[in-house]
């Protein structure tokens, strides 16, 4: 009986810890994520028809915790884990780990804004999709984002050679500390650098990011930079540069954007650009369609291709976090030109000729 009552006065103890603890730290953790599944028809995959089971094109699949503390002043912690899978077998992507999407803890204060440290978004991401710029999200989403008759781009440690070459389908940078400034009569800005890690070499391997924002409420332009070296095996460094602009507009029940996009190997010169625009309309709370135009174009190291897209989808929300959709993308590419639809990533991903389509029905949920 003796221990018993001991027990329980640890308990109690224990308890008025972990409250008191609580009311002066004031944490919180969130687990979050989302799950996007479908099947899609590809017109010309290497000269064939296909129906396939795929995933995260609705965006990503993704689960991860968040979380802040309250440190007074208005100073905070957090930190942020998130991990990216495949639904449809239940792995890992491609040679990545548990937490590759992203991996960062750092400081935020409501008059100096917000350091960042570890695996996190560079700024074509962070400034320009996530402000809501990109007409891919309106549209096509993962399918809509940039690839094209491109692969001679050749851009290092990239699936097809120009899979996502903008990088605003959700790239991150290792090693990187980022600052985000706080919001000033509706401007702000961003400055990122990532280390290369290499003993006796600061500069290689590194890289930098930039952005400048305005925003206002129903409206927003913004700009971005990002250079990133990558050690390429007896070449040395290899200097991959993107730059792009991008604004936003909603207003009743539309929401609109347009993007400019560019990037530039420095091994082989390698150069392409995009600009596109898109819309996105409301009909009811629950049902709303969206629509893009794209337009690609790249210099003689990729032949002078290029490619026009346009890109459709009508979603229909069951909730407040879950909605089956049904969309279509269609790429043509220049005389010459093997079109390639973003994801179409397979050694026999691109069309045997000018043209691809998809066409694909989807279930996304957010948890």
């Amino acid at each position: 009986m003796a221990n018993n009552k001991q027990y329980k006065k640890i308990v109690i103890a224990l308890a008025g810890l972990a409250c008191a603890g609580s009311a002066l730290a004031q944490s919180s953790v969130t687990l979050y994520g989302m799950m996007d599944t479908g099947i899609t028809y590809v017109s010309n995959q290497g000269g064939h028809h296909n129906l396939k089971m795929d995933d995260g094109v609705n965006g990503p699949n993704l689960w991860g915790l968040q979380g802040t503390e309250d440190l007074g002043g208005g100073l905070k912690a957090f930190f942020q884990l998130t991990n990216q899978f495949q639904v449809d077998n239940g792995s890992f992507m491609p040679n990545k780990s548990l937490f590759s999407r992203t991996s960062i803890v750092g400081l935020s204060d409501e008059r100096f804004g917000k350091l960042a440290l570890g695996n996190q978004y560079d700024f074509m991401t962070d400034a320009l999709y996530f402000s809501g710029d990109d007409p891919a999200e309106l549209s096509g989403h993962f399918y809509d984002f940039r690839a094209g008759p491109f692969t001679k781009l050749a851009l290092p440690s990239n699936a097809t050679g120009a899979f996502d070459w903008d990088r605003m389908a959700g790239e991150t940078v290792n090693n990187s500390v980022k600052y985000t400034s706080a919001v000033y009569n509706g401007f702000s800005a961003g400055a990122m650098y990532s280390f290369g890690n290499v003993a006796g070499s600061i500069g290689t391997g590194n890289g930098q990011s930039f952005a400048l924002n305005y925003a206002q409420k129903n409206w927003g332009v913004n700009a971005a930079y990002t250079n990133l070296k990558y050690v390429v095996s007896g070449e040395g460094d290899v200097s991959v540069r993107n730059w792009g602009v991008g604004g936003h507009f909603r207003f009743g029940n539309w929401i609109t954007n347009a993007l400019f996009t560019t990037v530039h190997n420095s091994y082989n010169g390698g150069s392409v650009y995009e600009g596109s625009v898109g819309a996105h309309y409301y009909f009811t709370p629950a049902l709303s369609a969206g629509a893009s135009y794209m337009y690609m174009k790249g210099n003689d190291v990729v032949d002078n291709n290029h490619a026009h897209q346009v890109a459709a989808i009508v979603d229909y929300a069951l909730s407040k976090r879950t909605s089956v959709y049904v969309l279509g993308v269609y790429q043509r590419a220049s005389s010459g030109g093997y079109a390639q639809i973003n994801g179409m990533n397979s050694s026999d991903g691109a069309s045997s000729g000018q043209t691809q389509a998809v066409a694909r029905v989807g279930l996304h949920t957010k948890f």
